[in-house]
């Protein structure tokens, strides 16, 4: 059954041109020799991108591969304005990244909710010949034509906006973790790759506050270069304030298995590393109260550690006063806010742009529609000058 969670669409934009200005002289019975009288050209609409809180994936866009504005209208005579194009807004959620599929160049980010952001300009309006009269040109008999439409077929990408990212191994217990702390109900069972896709759950906490948790598809070494699933989803905990790392207590190497997972964030991008981390021992109702003291020694020391087990419950409480308290950091607010402002998007590396496209089903080319077959670029007539009302 095909999933309704889709972060990943390739869609082609065209905004709309302007309408051409008309060139008219007004000659009727009373007023033979009335002058220039050709209204300008309408704009055309643009493609504009808006942020939208009430959609959290972009299925609504899967199937809608061509996106056009109107064209504007063209001018004409008596001064009459042409219509205006309409625009199009292409509402996205939150977190949404846009990039140039044939260059995979970084285009435009839609961070926040009810946030526009011009992705295509819609082409102005031509002049009409009325705008061009002078004293020593009083019948201009020539109009400007209306701006070019741009086009762009663009990739539209989601990156989860999430307080906490759950990152760590095939079944390290992210999915029990975080349908013990929440409502949200992923799939659990003893296999990996168990969770398919990354999912959202609203961790209560004291006092009716709350933060949100992203569970994502374990990683494996060498995620990074493509294994697994981690770089399809890799990109989920880009945008998170605190990163949980989880890893089994039955691990042989708690340490190095941490470090594996740093240095898969590392290589993917660098810029993770700044992120605040939290370190969480999970299946600890496998051991005794001697074994996690032994291990105490053996753990990283520059990060806060918890023990937990999400079956039994044992350390969660802990586990969500450490998560607050480092969330409410004020060196991860100011982090928060420098993030918000200088966040930089990494152009795609095209040599394996291709194959994540042909891996999320959108590698196939988008059909160019003729101009001719939309609107008939010719539609418009000069009027004789001499023409009567």
């Amino acid at each position: 059954m095909e999933s309704n969670f889709v972060d990943y669409v390739k869609i082609m934009c065209r905004s709309g041109k302007g309408g051409k200005g008309s060139m008219h002289l007004k000659h009727v019975k009373y007023n033979p020799n009335g002058g220039p009288d050709g209204g300008d050209g309408g704009k055309g609409g643009s493609i504009i991108l808006r942020g939208n809180h009430n959609f959290w994936t972009l299925l609504h866009l899967k199937y809608e591969r061509h996106i056009f504005a109107e064209h504007g209208g063209n001018g004409g005579r008596d001064k009459c304005h042409g219509t205006d194009g309409k625009d199009i807004y292409i509402d996205v959620p939150p977190g949404t990244v846009v990039y140039n599929a044939e260059t995979g160049k970084f285009v435009c980010d839609v961070a926040y909710d009810g946030q526009e952001v011009l992705l295509l300009k819609g082409g102005r309006g031509g002049l009409g010949n009325f705008q061009f009269r002078t004293a020593t040109n009083q019948a201009p008999r020539y109009a400007q034509p209306g701006e070019p439409m741009q086009e762009m077929t663009v990739i539209l990408e989601l990156k989860l906006l999430a307080d906490v990212g759950l990152v760590g191994f095939p079944n390290a217990g992210k999915s029990t973790l975080v349908s013990a702390l929440s409502n949200a109900k992923p799939k659990i069972a003893n296999y990996p790759f168990t969770t398919m896709e990354p999912s959202l759950g609203i961790v209560g906490y004291r006092d009716g506050k709350s933060f949100v948790m992203a569970d994502i598809p374990g990683i494996i070494e060498g995620a990074a270069e493509g294994k697994g699933l981690g770089l399809r989803f890799l990109r989920h905990i880009e945008r998170n304030s605190l990163l949980l790392f989880m890893v089994p207590g039955d691990t042989d190497d708690i340490k190095h298995e941490y470090e594996v997972l740093l240095n898969e964030l590392q290589q993917f991008n660098p810029e993770m590393l700044s992120k605040h981390r939290v370190l969480a021992i999970t299946k600890c109702d496998l051991l005794d109260e001697e074994l996690i003291e032994m291990l105490k020694e053996t753990l990283p020391q520059d990060l806060p550690v918890v023990f937990i087990s999400a079956v039994t419950g044992f350390g969660l409480d802990e586990l969500k006063d450490v998560l607050w308290r480092e969330l409410n950091a004020e060196s991860n607010k100011l982090q928060a806010i420098t993030a918000e402002d200088t966040l930089v998007h990494r152009d795609k590396d095209m040599s394996v742009f291709a194959q994540e496209l042909e891996d999320e089903g959108e590698d196939e080319d988008i059909e160019y529609v003729d101009v001719e077959d939309i609107d008939d670029l010719d539609d418009f007539e000069y009027e004789d000058e001499n023409e009567e009302a």
